[in-house]
């Protein structure tokens, strides 16, 4: 079996989900978990609950025997939670997510200029994920962001000055390259339904299996 498996395997059957899984240089073994999310009904409060370091310290233990049991050489695992740029690669994710400022990477330049204000070559956004009315072929999600420039720390702002106008881009899951939330770090928090920009869980085992 894969080691790719394996860890799939085990981190799912513990009762989490699987993030991300990357195999870097010397041997290093990095795997990223997450509690599972469920769908709270309309109006309801979901408590934001997060992986904790007694979590990472279980899928540890349970990785480094099925590993070695598969004969998996790596010199080094670490298991950890989701940081400020988690990751959003399923569709559950772009709903746990609905509302909160995303970084995207399109497959391919968007081809068409939105009203001059976009370039056609453009691939990159940040802006706030929003589900849009469903319609068969049509894209579920888009991202609404204006290019107002970053207003710096006790930086003035003239209140006569018009807010530049709000863009929005539709697009479909399988367009991405690559979506991230976007990792602004506030003391305030990343808003209502944002989690805060918090240390993240993490424990670290070694094992020579070589």
């Amino acid at each position: 079996m894969a080691w790719q498996d394996i860890v799939r395997q085990i981190v799912v059957g513990l009762g989490y989900d699987l993030v991300e899984l990357e195999r870097s240089g010397g041997g290093l073994l990095r795997v990223t978990i997450d509690l599972p999310w469920v769908h709270a009904a309309a109006g309801a409060v979901q408590d934001q609950q997060l992986v904790t370091v007694e979590d990472c310290e279980k899928v540890t233990r349970q990785l480094q025997f099925a590993l070695e049991v598969e004969g998996t050489a790596y010199s080094r695992l670490e298991v950890s939670s989701p940081g400020i740029d988690r990751p959003l690669r399923h569709a559950a994710d772009f709903e746990r997510f609905a509302g909160q400022v995303i970084d995207i990477t399109l497959r391919e330049p968007i081809g068409v200029a939105g009203a001059g204000l976009v370039s056609a070559k453009r691939k990159k956004f940040r802006g706030t994920l929003e589900r849009m009315a469903e319609a068969e072929g049509a894209a579920q999600w888009q991202i609404v962001w204006s290019e107002a420039p970053v207003i710096k720390p006790g930086q003035k702002v003239s209140k006569k000055r018009p807010a530049p106008p709000l863009q929005a881009m539709g697009f479909a899951l399988d367009e991405l390259k690559e979506a991230r939330l976007a990792p602004i770090v506030s003391f305030k928090g990343r808003g209502k339904g944002q989690t805060e920009a918090l240390p993240e869980p993490q424990t670290k085992g070694a094992a020579d299996t070589a």
